[in-house]
């Protein structure tokens, strides 16, 4: 089954390359279907594989094994972790495919294949990110689905505001892959290795970590916390997710944040846990400050926010603080809760960013205050946001509400009030959209279209262009049926018998401790901060909308939502002080050596 690694890869990119070569002759109908095809057809080969897992399948792709333990050829790992993760990314990948189905405008003739042929480019390049055995490779991997995505996020390239958005995405990101190739450098410069487990043992058998080594860390690191938008590497992703298409910003809430985090997991546990790598509780202390922060910010832009697609990605950073936290525990059942925490978040999120779509495309807006009481008719829309909000809150039995539930228990009582105080105000401040804008409660915003004093600084959504080229008169079935089956699958992660164990045992046969999985269930305590959340978050988005002034934006926040300036320096200089900032968390590790 080995030998068919490669093929996770490799599917996609000749699918992209076929719809590349045919989409000027082909109907769009074709070429889009041989998109979902393909999509369809990775993410089964996944799931198919995901049964021999066990051990680790080990494929060199061309044959060019090691040699006298040495190596330069390109080495797949295809484990529960990167096998599940690969799987989710085609899933997601043939929903937003299904999506964009109808959701765009028909693309200029002779350009049928051009968005899916991107679309299974980025597939491919998150795909072998996910089943990379070496730290270079996975780096080249990440600069496919980089380059990918900043080419999807300005997609509408006519637009002055795409192109800024993708420009910034594309600086800051880019940043982080040149901080996290030099870290693979220097690593190589003390093992001479560029296999994960290589690299390992290596730093094992040279004894405690030294300043090469800490600097090697810092920069691996800080190039997979750029990804997965953790504070304060994190503001290129509002931006980016205000201009890029619906389908784009399913992908890059749903999975492409998610495998930043998974890269730091994937560092930690087969590079840098042995006596050879930092100390645990240096690294534990570093993603807990980080993964503090990154909550504590993520849910209070969250909350500020009225352009819903901005708002969405603010929320999708409160909850990289809450992975990281659970990452950051270093035990097995943070890793299990995370695990699960992740499956149930990209089916929520995609859903909301779907039904957000909708919006665009119905009413030409995506503004809390000028769709107030206007998305009335689309009742099934409200009730799949607000399904969605419930499933960011951690309403059981989600399985966002079982992995966060895990990752509590792991992370110890302290830390429970960030991921109940973290999910409660995102999920308030998405249920407070729901009630304004499908409900019409509240009192009707003055000059929603206008902008005055401390908000001066904020995105309003107003006036945008929908992506169907024109407003739709009636929403077609296939942009509600796949926000629908989104949310389902997102509960079937928490009532599916042994998913949860399942989910847990793969994690545990990746570990570098062979330890025995923990198993995954539904506890009083989890059920009943699950439902704290929950009622926290009806509390909180009830009271927003009966005293909007209360709640709303007071002038002490507009420090924060200053520093979302849209200028790349800005973004860069931030990047500079999170890097400097990991270096300081980790410092100990070298002093203490």
């Amino acid at each position: 089954m080995r030998h068919l690694l490669p093929l996770l890869v490799a599917v996609p990119l000749l699918g992209a390359a076929l719809l590349a070569a045919l989409g000027r002759v082909v109907p769009r109908v074709v070429a889009e279907t041989v998109a979902c095809a393909v999509a369809g057809g990775t993410a089964a080969l996944a799931v198919a594989l995901l049964p021999h897992a066990s051990p680790p399948l080990v494929e060199w792709v061309g044959g060019w094994e090691p040699v006298r333990g040495h190596s330069v050829g390109i080495v797949l790992v295809g484990d529960g972790p990167g096998l599940g993760m690969a799987a989710l990314v085609s899933l997601l990948t043939l929903a937003a495919l299904a999506y964009s189905w109808r959701s765009f405008d028909e693309p200029p003739h002779g350009h049928a294949g051009a968005f899916p042929a991107l679309v299974l480019l980025f597939q491919a390049g998150m795909c072998g990110f996910a089943v990379a055995g070496d730290l270079f490779n996975a780096f080249v991997w990440f600069e496919l689905m980089s380059v990918v995505a900043y080419a999807l996020t300005g997609h509408r390239v006519e637009e002055a505001k795409a192109v800024q958005g993708a420009l910034a995405f594309a600086a800051v990101n880019s940043l982080g892959a040149y901080a996290l190739l030099m870290g693979i450098a220097l690593l190589y410069a003390r093992t001479g290795e560029l296999s994960m487990a290589g690299i390992g043992h290596a730093l094992d058998a040279q004894g405690p970590p030294d300043a090469l080594v800490l600097a090697g860390f810092v920069l691996v690191l800080t190039g997979l916390l750029v990804k997965s938008a953790a504070v304060p590497f994190h503001f290129w992703l509002p931006d980016a997710h205000a201009v890029a298409p619906t389908p784009v910003c399913m992908l890059l809430s749903g999975v492409m944040v998610e495998l930043g985090v998974f890269g730091v997991w994937r560092v930690l546990d087969g590079v840098l846990s042995g006596p050879g790598g930092l100390p645990a509780a240096d690294v534990e202390r570093a993603l807990t400050v980080l993964g503090v922060l990154t909550a504590a910010v993520g849910a209070l832009m969250c909350w500020y926010q009225r352009h819903i697609k901005r708002l969405l990605a603010c929320s999708t950073i409160a909850h990289t603080g809450l992975f990281l936290l659970g990452v950051g525990a270093l035990t097995p059942e943070g890793d299990d809760g995370v695990a699960l925490y992740v499956v149930g978040h990209a089916g929520v999120k995609a859903a909301l960013f779907a039904c957000t779509g909708i919006l665009l495309d119905r009413y030409g807006s995506v503004d809390e205050h000028a769709l107030h009481g206007r998305a009335r008719p689309l009742r099934a829309v409200a009730v799949m946001f607000a399904a969605g909000a419930l499933g960011l809150a951690g309403l059981p039995p989600f399985g966002t509400a079982l992995g966060k539930s895990v990752a509590e228990e792991a992370v110890g009582a302290p830390l429970t009030v960030v991921y109940v105080a973290a999910s409660a105000v995102t999920a308030a401040a998405v249920l407070r959209v729901a009630a304004r804008v499908f409900l019409g409660l509240g009192p009707p915003p003055p000059d929603a279209d206008r902008v005055r004093g401390p908000d001066a600084y904020e995105t309003t959504g107003s006036g945008e262009e929908p992506e169907t080229g024109r407003r739709l008169g009636r929403v077609p079935d296939t942009m509600t049926a796949v926000p629908a089956l989104l949310l389902a699958g997102a509960l079937a992660a928490g009532v599916v018998p042994g998913f949860g164990d399942a989910v847990a045992r793969a994690m545990s046969e990746a570990a570098t401790a062979g330890l025995v999985h923990s198993s995954v269930h539904w506890t009083p305590l989890g059920a009943g901060l699950g439902l704290l959340s929950t009622v926290l978050a009806v509390a909180l988005a009830a009271a927003a909308v009966a005293r909007p002034e209360a709640l709303g934006a007071p002038g002490r926040m507009l420090p924060l939502r200053r520093l979302q300036s849209g200028h790349i320096g800005d973004y860069v200089a931030w990047l500079l002080v999170g890097t400097t900032l990991l270096a300081v968390l980790a410092l100990p590790a070298i002093l203490s050596g």
